[in-house]
């Protein structure tokens, strides 16, 4: 993606886009290498997010750096707010994005690591009722750059490493499955950040098209499948996708993505008070992942003030959870961190700054 004044993003390239790039200006290729250390924090300091600009990779001959100010960007996201938990230092960042658009990304410590939530969409167009993010549909997909460098600069912020990524912020990932893509490769890119596949979990509505695409493409990455309901009549009240997908069809793709893969599939509950959390729900969704590799994590709403839904009790939730695991299905429920701040499960949203102006 080209800024407005026409620079190739680097972050958006993979590492042979980079040295196809790097003939196209007659420099030699060798030095995407050291561009690409410089971008994801290797460099000649291992500095946590990388550079800033294109001045501070000191190993590269002034005349290139030159070059790369004049048709290159680095494609920097600068925090427009900080929110901070008290609780549990979790943190909300508001990123602003070159086009006016503003997105939500959500920065995690966990006992086995830092981890980050990411968005795929500037909004959504998924609809579903108990969600924030879709509440003011979708603005348009982001690129590979733009999601790879929310993880970048929360780097930059903590000055802490991140091995851990969700995408689970804003957005319906397999709607924007290219850019996606891209990105997932640029995480693992052993000159970039290096990350390990298995440290990546793509979160996604249901749509059934692309987790064939997605086993084939990505068999090592974390495949978790947003269900919130054990049938299709409250499910298509919760989530329209479920018209096009039912649950059967759902899945059944589901259990050939584990035939295909041997990953368990992890499916996401968000347990609504009165619609979706009581034993007979239990024993319908335990009866529909019978004999399926997965786990269930239930989620007890995270309150969003204009849905007029309302969250699950603590007692009601426990007695879900097991009415599950008696009947063979793995489940928890899930800690949520950053609730304070508006920054748990389906609370973050799409903003807009200046107007909706270009920056």
């Amino acid at each position: 993606m080209k800024t407005k004044d026409n620079k190739i993003n680097l972050k958006d390239l993979q590492m042979d886009e980079l040295k196809t790039f790097l003939k196209s200006i007659d420099e030699p290729v060798f030095r995407g290498k050291q561009i690409f250390h410089w971008l994801y924090g290797g460099g000649a300091e291992g500095r946590p997010g990388g550079v800033h600009s294109f001045d501070e990779m000191t190993n590269l001959p002034k005349t290139l750096r030159q070059k790369l100010t004049e048709t290159a960007d680095t494609g920097l996201l600068t925090p427009i707010k900080v929110q901070i938990s008290k609780v549990d230092g979790t943190r909300k960042y508001l990123f602003g994005l070159k086009d006016g658009n503003a997105i939500e990304s959500v920065f995690m410590k966990y006992k086995y690591g830092n981890s980050i939530c990411v968005s795929s969409q500037a909004g959504c167009r998924m609809g579903c009722k108990f969600c924030a993010s879709g509440m003011d549909g979708l603005r348009r997909n982001l690129t590979a750059g733009e999601m790879i460098e929310q993880l970048l600069a929360a780097e930059r912020d903590t000055g802490e490493k991140i091995n851990h990524v969700v995408v689970m912020g804003t957005g319906e990932p397999f709607d924007n499955y290219e850019n996606l893509a891209g990105f997932i490769r640029l995480l693992h890119e052993p000159l970039g950040l290096n990350l390990s596949m298995r440290n990546i979990t793509v979160s996604t509505c249901g749509l059934v098209p692309m987790i064939e695409c997605f086993a084939e493409e990505f068999p090592q990455v974390n495949l978790a499948i947003s269900l919130h309901a054990p049938n299709d009549e409250i499910r298509g009240e919760m989530m329209p996708v479920s018209k096009a997908y039912p649950m059967d069809v759902l899945l059944e793709a589901c259990r050939a993505y584990t035939k295909k893969t041997s990953r368990r599939i992890t499916f996401e509950y968000t347990l609504v008070k009165g619609v979706n959390d009581g034993a007979s729900h239990g024993e319908e969704l335990a009866q529909r992942l019978k004999g399926m590799l997965c786990h269930v994590n239930l989620i007890p709403l995270n309150q969003v003030e204009e849905t007029g839904l309302f969250t699950t009790e603590k007692k009601a939730a426990e007695a879900f959870r097991q009415i599950l695991e008696k009947r063979g299905i793995p489940a928890t429920i899930r800690r949520e961190l950053g609730d304070d701040i508006d920054g748990a499960c389906g609370q973050l949203r799409l903003g807009v700054i200046n107007g909706g102006q270009e920056l």
